[in-house]
């Protein structure tokens, strides 16, 4: 029984188990030949509960992940057997920071109506790409615990061990696989078709929406699940749903294309300007230019806004040369401590070289703002040579209206002001934060009154 700590293969060492279920094991280890980065092991030992079934969906889901190429997808790393004695199989995937959907649900999180969206949106576009190989790859078991909502507030689709293929479609038997209250009916009958991880994508919106899972909600006569009275979302997005987990496969959406187009068409356009709102959208009548010695970035296209403010030259010396400083007198200082305090010098000189560090990353990070209408998001980044740091997304429907801030000492920033931000996941919730800063205070009051001016007349092109 492999243990953490384990070496296997002579490369992954096993640290913490991430899950355990009749023969299988689900560890986060370390892989010793690529500088200790972090995967995921799935192990299956033959014998016992785990028949040969089992051992073909699980050299299947190798197979299968070794042919896939998606960012959301976690990537294959490899696969072997431990030795002929045990028989022990291993699977290597990618590893991804973050947590599963029914994790966030089990802490209490609820979901609101855009959150449900954004998850939606971000698995219909993996589903669009799995069903549209040749031939379509049927995921089978989509559900919140395979869902991974990662540090970057990104949708990650794993665990394929119920996948299907074209052989294992073509097969004269079949191996029914799904999860209660997920799968419909026709997957346990052995005919799993397209539709029928749109309905398991469907059931996992429904028990964000309710809280509860489906398998606990009652159906009618028809085996529609019974759900819109729990929930307080759109008529629209319910329907939407509804059509999802229609018991028939003819009576759902063709395909993930289609339901993901029918999905934004849903969604409510923009409120620019109306009687009872201000009109913070509107256009001005002068039209502000670029100021000479902007450095700022916007490119547009009909679908998508991109501003990019690199750093200045001004704040990157001095940043550079006030933490050189910095290092210099507190190395001197440490020296001398480290007579009679090693221990004190030592921590006085690894924090300073911590905030050197922080200090010298704001100043250097170029921000990126983006505006994306076919993922109907806003997104917000810092990035320093090719790392980035995520900050913020929020979908575009919470934009409530533009301004600009001003710091008398540094500079100026635009403020997208917003209805509601999207919490950070996977952390415990925080008070909600209502507006995304762009500039962090290093614009002129010139470029602040044009990069606004910019942001707003694109928004009122989308009309």
């Amino acid at each position: 029984m492999p243990q953490s700590q384990d070496i296997l293969k002579e490369r992954y060492q096993l640290q913490n188990q991430l899950g355990l279920n009749s023969g299988r094991q689900t560890w986060l280890a370390q892989d010793l030949q690529s500088n200790g980065e972090l995967v995921v092991v799935k192990l299956l030992t033959f014998g016992g509960d785990v028949q040969w079934e089992d051992l073909k969906l699980f050299e299947r889901e190798a197979q299968v992940l070794k042919q896939l190429n998606h960012p959301r997808i976690p990537k294959y790393r490899d696969y072997f057997s431990i030795d002929e004695r045990s028989l022990w199989f291993g699977l290597v995937q990618e590893y991804i920071q973050g947590s599963c959907l029914k994790q966030l649900i089990v802490q209490g999180q609820k979901f609101t109506e855009s959150q449900i969206e954004d998850i939606v949106t971000d698995t219909l576009e993996i589903l669009i790409y799995l069903h549209g190989l040749n031939p379509p790859v049927l995921h089978r078991d989509i559900k919140p615990s395979n869902l991974i909502w990662s540090d970057r507030q990104e949708i990650y689709l794993v665990d394929f061990g119920a996948v299907q293929d074209k052989a294992s479609a073509e097969g004269k038997t079949f191996t029914v696989v799904g999860t209660y209250g997920y799968a419909p009916m026709e997957q346990y009958g052995g005919r799993a078709v397209p539709a029928s991880d749109l309905y398991a994508l469907g059931a996992t919106a429904i028990h964000l929406l309710t809280g509860t899972s489906p398998a606990e909600l009652p159906q009618d006569d028809e085996l529609n699940i019974q759900f819109r009275d729990r929930s307080g979302a759109s008529p629209q997005l319910l329907d939407w749903v509804q059509k999802m987990t229609a018991p028939s496969p003819k009576r759902r959406f063709a395909s993930a294309r289609e339901a993901l187009d029918m999905l934004h068409s849903t969604i409510e356009p923009i409120k620019r300007t109306s009687n009872n709102s201000p009109s913070h959208f509107k256009v001005p009548n002068i039209k502000i230019p670029q100021p000479p010695l902007s450095k700022v970035k916007i490119e547009r296209s009909a679908t998508h806004l991109l501003v990019t403010i690199p750093p200045s030259m001004w704040a990157m010396v001095t940043s550079a040369c006030l933490s050189s400083v910095a290092i210099f007198i507190v190395f001197f200082i440490s020296t001398l401590i480290s007579r009679w305090n090693p221990t004190f010098a030592i921590g006085l000189l690894l924090g300073t070289l911590v905030l050197s560090y922080m200090f010298v990353v704001t100043n250097w990070s170029t921000i990126i703002f983006e505006i994306d209408t076919n993922h109907v998001h806003c997104r917000l980044v810092k990035r320093i040579f090719r790392w980035q740091h995520f900050l913020q997304k929020f979908n575009i429907r919470q934009i409530e209206y533009i301004h600009t801030s001003m710091q008398s000492k540094t500079g100026g920033s635009v403020i997208i002001q917003n209805r509601q931000q999207l919490p950070q996941y996977p952390r415990k919730p925080e008070p909600i934060i209502n507006r995304c800063v762009v500039g962090d205070n290093r614009l002129t009051e010139l470029e602040t009154a044009w990069l606004a001016q910019e942001i707003q007349t694109w928004l009122q092109s989308l009309k």
